[in-house]
């Protein structure tokens, strides 16, 4: 690895929490989930549920989910609370599955032995960020000895949080992976499917029949004239009950009182950065300023290129002279002012070689003292000034032998990169953007040990800016916030039913809003944010309950439980946006096929229900469609049906309308699905892609799962 990756990166051990936090979907194991041995989900238990009869404990669930949190953060993403509420399942989902997997490997005698663990780590197919930190920049090969020596160290470090996070959670990730994938080969090769099987299905999809029809709509029958009960739907539930499940959930009425920031509290705090912009102006002690201010944009003691300023008001920014300030301006929810505080020409990339005689290794472990590595530096700049080939001393003796052999030695900065201080050696980046100039040379000081830089080229020079912001949030004031509480406490206390409530709402004219499916683990509920403790009131509320006021940051809120689902069968009231229209189908066709009577003929069933006859002249047996009719896979199945070949059919209560049809002959049109064989081997491919899958699906559907979360969280 580059040295000057290092200095970028500050650390080069830090890599391993790189790689401790990216293993394929953030895969977790570790040893250290607890058996309580107090009652189950006493008020004492720290067991947080319980999958297939094996307890999950709170302190490795939590563990879990900081780990992944830590992942998602390394990772650049932002952990807000939506981003929570998604970790927060997605460890729960990773207990089920590491819990009906690990019973499978078990009863197939699968596991992961420490010499196939090595060669994972350093065989010829090494994980994918272990084979990019070792991999020879000269040759291109992966590097096995280093790694293993690299891996050998880090496990030394005993009480170092990254050797922890690497042996609890990403070998444990590796091995789990193994195994899933040999499960996953296991289920894969059972796949079949035979050759006639192939035939048979080109054969019925090539089937093509002319039909005539007689089809009585359902919206011939007003629907206001069938009315869909509540034991009818119940009913239609119980026939289907697969269909029509639900998990706990709960739903609330609610009314929003606003505290967030008004007109009156944007002008105060304009006002305020107003009274400081001449103090602002004239202090010499910027940063302490900012600090002193509050300024929510922390100080950047760096410069910013002309085309890479995006900030509000950027060309008045510019044109400001040293030490004056611009603002006070709306930038998005804040209040900010500018001060420039200097100007520079720089270029916005820089390319430079260097030779490091270095005095730590990539683990920090010391190579050479101080001293002694000064002066070897020193003999080869010397070498270099009478003559010695540059190029050829650096593939000899520098410390960066990786640098050194990528692109002849050449790298290639960014001026954002240089003037990182959290990921790049400030001396070698003052030398290359700020100090030097292109062909200049410098023996340079860093942590990593001595360095002999050359600056090969300086491009695309522009103007550059050092400016200081002072920015604040624009926030509600005591008073705002005083007023949207006043007011929600006074509708709290009005409306202790659900009568009040609603009739309160409306005669006030506040918006009731609604929020359905509140899950008992949820944190946040779609519209107001993060409202734990709103949820938790939910799910110890009674139905028609009044909440109190609850402050969710710039909003005040009463809510008013309005359903209750408990796990298991829908209710009716559920279930009839769902189902209604499919029930009333059902009964205007008995309506429909009473009114047909014994009529045999589909002139005789035109006659009956005042319609006509219709014909299609090629019904496909591989769509479900009819032309100008719409989606009747019914209608098609009976038009196949060798017990109505030459017949009229018995009324068909279709999606659309009750049917009666008469099939012609069938034939076939040209099969244009090719070579059997072809088709067969990407059905299988299909169906071997989903194998895990559907397995998995499968296990975990059939889990005993108790999820007790929602008391903990």
């Amino acid at each position: 690895m580059s040295i000057i990756q290092q200095i970028r990166e500050r650390a080069a051990w830090l890599v391993f929490g790189v790689i401790a936090l990216s293993l394929m979907g953030f895969l977790l194991m570790d040893a250290f989930v607890g058996k309580s041995g107090r009652g189950m989900f006493s008020p004492n238990s720290t067991t947080i549920g319980v999958i297939n009869g094996e307890k999950v404990d709170y302190i490795g669930y939590e563990k879990k989910k900081k780990n992944m949190e830590d992942q998602y953060k390394a990772s650049g993403y932002p952990v807000n609370e939506m981003m929570q509420q998604n970790i927060q399942e997605q460890v729960w989902n990773q207990y089920i599955e590491d819990n009906v997997l690990q019973s499978e490997y078990k009863e197939l005698g699968l596991d992961v032995s420490p010499k196939e663990l090595s060669d994972i780590l350093f065989g010829i197919n090494p994980p994918e960020d272990i084979k990019r930190q070792f991999t020879n920049q000269q040759t291109g090969q992966y590097d096995a000895n280093a790694a293993r020596q690299a891996i050998a160290n880090l496990r030394k470090q005993k009480n170092s949080q990254v050797a922890q996070q690497f042996e609890q959670a990403y070998l444990p990730a590796l091995i789990n992976n193994r195994l899933k994938e040999r499960y996953t080969a296991l289920l894969a090769n059972t796949s079949y499917i035979p050759k006639w099987m192939v035939e048979k299905l080109n054969a019925d999809n090539s089937a093509i029949a002319p039909i005539s029809f007689v089809n009585i709509p359902y919206a011939s029958i007003s629907d206001s004239t069938v009315k869909v009960s509540d034991d009818a739907i119940n009913d239609y539930i119980s026939k289907h009950p697969d269909d029509y499940k639900q998990t706990t959930s709960r739903s609330i009425s609610y009314v929003v009182f606003n505290a967030a920031p008004n007109r009156a509290d944007s002008q105060a705090l304009y006002n305020q950065l107003s009274n400081l912009k001449e103090e602002f102006k004239t202090t010499k002690e910027v940063p302490a300023f900012l600090v002193r201010n509050g300024s929510e944009v922390p100080n950047f003691d760096g410069y910013v290129l002309k085309n890479t300023m995006k900030v509000p008001h950027a060309d008045s920014i510019q044109l400001l002279s040293d030490g004056e300030v611009f603002g006070p301006y709306l930038d998005a929810s804040n209040y900010s002012m500018a001060k420039m505080l200097e100007k520079k020409t720089l270029p916005d990339s820089v390319k430079a070689r260097h030779i490091l005689i270095g005095t730590v290794d990539r683990s920090g472990q010391r190579l050479l003292p101080d001293s002694v590595a000064e002066k070897r530096i020193d003999s080869i700049i010397a070498a270099i000034k009478n003559g010695a080939d540059f190029d050829k001393l650096m593939q000899e003796v520098s410390t960066d032998k990786a640098a050194s052999g990528q692109d002849n030695g050449v790298m290639k900065f960014s001026a954002s990169q240089i003037q990182d201080k959290n990921g790049f050696d400030q001396e070698f980046g003052k030398f290359i953007l700020f100090e030097g100039k292109k062909g200049e040379r410098k023996k340079v000081k860093t942590q990593f040990g001595y360095h002999y830089i050359e600056i090969l080229d300086q491009a695309n020079f522009e103007p550059a800016y050092k400016v200081a912001y002072l920015s604040k949030s624009i926030s509600a004031s005591q008073e705002t916030q005083n007023t949207a509480s006043g007011l929600a406490n006074q509708f709290a206390g009005e409306s202790r039913n659900q009568k009040a409530f609603d009739n309160n709402a409306t005669a006030k004219k506040y918006n009731k809003l609604v929020a359905s499916e509140v899950k008992p683990t949820d944190n946040m509920i779609a519209g107001l944010g993060s409202s734990r403790l709103l949820v938790r009131w939910i799910y110890d509320a009674g139905k028609g309950e009044i909440s109190e006021p609850y402050d969710l940051g710039d909003k005040w809120v009463v809510a008013m439980l309005t359903d209750i689902n408990n796990e298991g069968k829908m209710s009716a009231a559920k279930a009839r946006p769902q189902i209604e229209f499919i029930v009333r189908n059902k009964m205007k066709a008995e309506q429909i096929i009473k009114k047909i009577g014994n009529a045999h003929t589909l002139e005789a069933v035109a006659t009956a229900t005042a319609t006509h006859v219709q014909t299609s002249d090629s019904i496909g047996f591989s769509s479900p469609v009819i032309q100008n009719v719409g989606q009747e896979a019914k209608v098609i199945g009976a038009t196949f049906d060798k017990e109505f070949k030459g017949k009229v059919t018995p009324p068909i209560a279709g999606n659309g309308g009750v049917f009666v049809i008469k099939a012609g002959t069938v034939s076939a049109k040209q099969n244009i699905n090719g070579n059997v064989d072809q088709q067969r081997t990407s059905m299988l491919a299909q169906m071997k892609s989903m194998s895990g899958y559907r397995s998995l699906e499968a296990l975990k559907k059939a889990a005993e799962v108790k999820d007790n979360r929602s008391k903990f969280l």
